[in-house]
């Protein structure tokens, strides 16, 4: 499972590890794997944001049918006696369209088949639950014009929460969402990368991440480990595996910078609990002040800018995206920009740079999209414009 517009994504990080991808939607992507490369996928994934695995699917046109169902799936796969469990119960276009009523008679299922379970209530969606899932097993019940589908989540705590990040600044980016926009862009790791904005070092941490082959999910659990008859000895030899991949620094420059002093404290703290301080340089002091020549003559500045919404409380931020776009051609051509902005053409125009749009997405519940000038720099003439406005123009027409 992942965000909206990152499933193209998720795909490509499975096929470089070797796992064959039987299945592409807008709401993740399909697979069919041993327990152990179920342990390996959670290990590795950056930019997915849970694995659930299917346990049953059926028809059920009325409770009763839907009780029978419930009682033949295997529960005992991954909930263990006197296990604590959670329900996600959606209904669309069923007849059985009570959510509460369909996640009693589960419930009753999982009780029927595992010693002392206790539902320990409902879950929220994913977009909503942000806190740690604690020791319970999430169960996800989906009826779909009649048809229900049960599947079990492997992964426990959102994929996004490595274990480093417990310093944040002001609006948080999900680590799955910065390791995102790097894969996207793409960021081939033999340049600089820039973040001038860089908040709680989310993009710059997972850049390093990246250069240095560090599985992003080896210091943490997941929810697998806790299934009855889980091959521990082998889960344990694939994080060592992991662990011996890791490369001694990212081998290139990757420089963090914010104005608050705030922000620059919480990306030094959390670098240094992701291992990766000594591969950074993070720096405090204003957007202007960035030099970018001064790095290098190629690079990527790639960011998550201020966008009024929800930091700035809907202030003016022309002249901001009009000095970013200083700060661009100062660099010189050999510089390419990435930035995660909302559809806002008007803002985004104030650069005077030709971008296009490589990926769109959900931040916090808001629309956005990671917009990209091209690979040798250019520049458009017409103040407020750029390609991506054109093509919107045309469109339009």
């Amino acid at each position: 499972m992942c965000a909206p517009g990152l499933a193209p994504l998720v795909a490509a990080e499975c096929a470089a590890q070797s796992l064959h991808v039987e299945a592409v939607s807008a709401a993740g992507v399909s697979l069919h794997l041993t327990l152990p490369e179920l342990f390996r996928l959670n290990c590795w994934a950056r930019c997915a944001s849970r694995v659930i695995v299917r346990l049953a699917a059926f028809e059920a046109r009325d409770f009763a049918t839907l009780e029978k169902a419930a009682a033949r799936v295997p529960w005992g796969r991954v909930i263990v006696p006197g296990g604590s469990v959670r329900l996600r119960v959606t209904c669309r276009k069923s007849r059985l369209y009570h959510s509460d009523a369909v996640a009693e008679r589960i419930a009753r299922g999982i009780a029927g088949a595992i010693t002392g379970a206790q539902i320990a209530g409902r879950a929220r969606d994913d977009d909503d639950d942000d806190e740690e899932a604690g020791p319970s097993q999430l169960i996800i019940v989906r009826f779909d014009h009649d048809r229900c589908t049960i599947s079990a989540d492997s992964s426990g705590a959102l994929l996004h929460r490595r274990g480093w990040r417990l310093d944040v600044a002001k609006a948080p980016l999900r680590e799955t969402l910065a390791a995102a926009m790097l894969a996207a862009l793409p960021w081939p790791g033999d340049v600089p990368l820039v973040d001038p904005f860089c908040g709680s070092g989310t993009i710059g941490i997972e850049a390093a991440l990246l250069m240095r082959d560090m599985a992003p999910g080896v210091a943490r659990s997941f929810a697998m480990e806790q299934w009855p008859q889980a091959p521990l000895v082998a889960y344990a030899a694939l994080r060592s595996e992991a662990r011996a991949r890791v490369k001694p620094s990212a081998g290139v420059p990757i420089v963090l910078r914010d104005r608050d002093a705030g922000a620059i404290a919480a990306a030094r703290a959390n670098a240094e609990r992701a291992g990766v301080l000594h591969d950074l340089t993070i720096e405090q002091g204003a957007l202007s002040e960035t030099n970018l020549a001064a790095i290098g003559t190629r690079g990527v500045l790639l960011t998550n800018p201020p966008y009024g919404q929800r930091v700035s409380g809907g202030a003016d931020l022309r002249g901001l995206y009009a000095r970013l776009g200083d700060v661009l051609r100062a660099g010189g051509r050999g510089w390419r920009l990435g930035m995660l902005v909302p559809p806002d053409r008007a803002l985004a125009g104030q650069l005077r740079l030709t971008l296009s749009p490589l990926l769109r997405t959900a931040n916090g519940g808001l629309p956005v999209e990671l917009l990209a000038s091209a690979h040798a720099m250019a520049f458009d003439a017409s103040p407020g414009r750029t390609q991506s406005a054109n093509a919107a123009a045309q469109s339009r027409k």
